[in-house]
């Protein structure tokens, strides 16, 4: 049976599945466009791409493939931190720039590419589906993605930003679970406040809101997918399970760290970023994560770090890198990205249908 959903209407897509936009490199064109060119809806990860990048890479999604993507970008949010506050967080990076061998270079003057100039961008490209993070477009900036004929697509791990998200005309709601790797989209209070399990979330949010849901957060096979369309969601969306396709850009360390990782070896961090983001642990993590109260906010401490992570890369040093993972990163598997989703689908419709009978009773 075909899993058509309102999700897979409103796009014109095969499979109700998407890949995660995982900024930072994994979410490469190629993997982008294969998502797309096997039924799924691919996403690039755009949010510390300058504007130039970023077309680029729109460009050459667009002649990889003819079916609809995503790009994602990270709503801006006020951030203030005193000289000293920079000073004594970049002073905590010492031992590990003396470690990799790399000299400390100056604080940067600007701290996150232009929101603006990006949000541009896609607009000038012609991007079929915008999603963003970390909070809201303003009212213009999603009327000007309305008039350019986008579908806008927001996170929320709370039913209250769901709510916040449709009143604001947002077409579609990702609800992210608290077992999602990477960045926490919460913007509406604490971060603490909103780890909802994904399970729990999402058919609060479908009862909640009336657009279609995308749920988010530990799912990694059809089994998962199955399961978030029997509580009303209209689709999945996957990260840590595409981060080990072959068209991922993820270095082969951190691959090999999710393949080597246990349900119990993530946790919430603001080491890397200081915005809270769920990762494998390593030394970084740890070290870092007991002088939480010493961190920059973000994007400053992301910025800091920098310099750290990349020369993490180049070493081939995963105790260094930010290694963003959910919870459920041992069930990944070797596969083409074309493989995963065609598998998921399959696996899917194999599990609905075996629970049919059980669900009419």
């Amino acid at each position: 049976m075909a899993l058509e959903t309102r999700f897979t209407k409103a796009l014109g897509i095969k499979h109700p599945i998407v890949q995660a936009p995982m900024a930072g490199g994994p979410t490469t064109p190629n993997l982008v466009a294969a998502v797309s060119n096997a039924g799924g809806l691919g996403s690039l990860g755009a949010a510390y791409l300058p504007p130039e990048t970023l077309r680029e890479q729109v460009r050459e999604i667009r002649s990889l493939t003819d079916a609809p993507f995503g790009v994602n970008l990270f709503v801006p949010t006020p951030f203030e931190a005193e000289p000293e506050e920079i000073e004594r967080a970049n002073g905590l990076l010492g031992p590990y720039r003396e470690e990799l061998g790399i000299e400390s270079p100056e604080v940067p003057s600007s701290f996150e590419e232009s929101f603006d100039d990006q949000f541009e961008v896609v607009l000038e490209e012609r991007v079929p589906v915008f999603s963003f993070t970390f909070g809201v477009p303003s009212e213009e900036q999603l009327r000007r993605l309305r008039d350019a004929g986008a579908i806008t697509v927001g996170t929320a791990t709370t039913v209250r930003e769901g709510l916040r998200l449709e009143e604001d005309g947002v077409d579609i709601v990702v609800a992210q679970g608290s077992e999602a790797g990477g960045h926490r989209g919460t913007f509406l209070g604490d971060f603490r406040d909103a780890l909802i399990g994904t399970i729990a979330l999402v058919p609060q949010m479908v009862d909640a809101i009336s657009v279609p849901v995308v749920a988010a957060g530990g799912i990694m096979d059809g089994r998962g997918l199955a399961a978030v369309l029997v509580l009303g969601a209209d689709a999945a969306q996957m990260g840590t399970a595409f981060l080990t396709c072959e068209e991922s850009g993820a270095h082969p360390e951190f691959k090999r760290a999710v393949f080597g990782a246990a349900d119990d070896e993530t946790a919430v961090t603001r080491a890397f970023s200081g915005k809270a983001a769920r990762g494998l642990k390593n030394r970084f993590l740890v070290e870092m994560g007991e002088r939480e109260g010493e961190l920059a906010p973000f994007p400053i401490q992301n910025a800091l770090t920098r310099d750290v992570r990349a020369a993490a890369q180049r070493q081939d040093r995963p105790e260094f890198m930010s290694l963003w993972a959910g919870q459920a990163a041992r069930l990944a598997r070797r596969a083409s990205a074309a493989e995963l989703v065609r598998d998921t689908a399959e696996e899917a419709e194999a599990a609905l249908a075996a629970t049919r009978p059980a669900v009419r009773r």
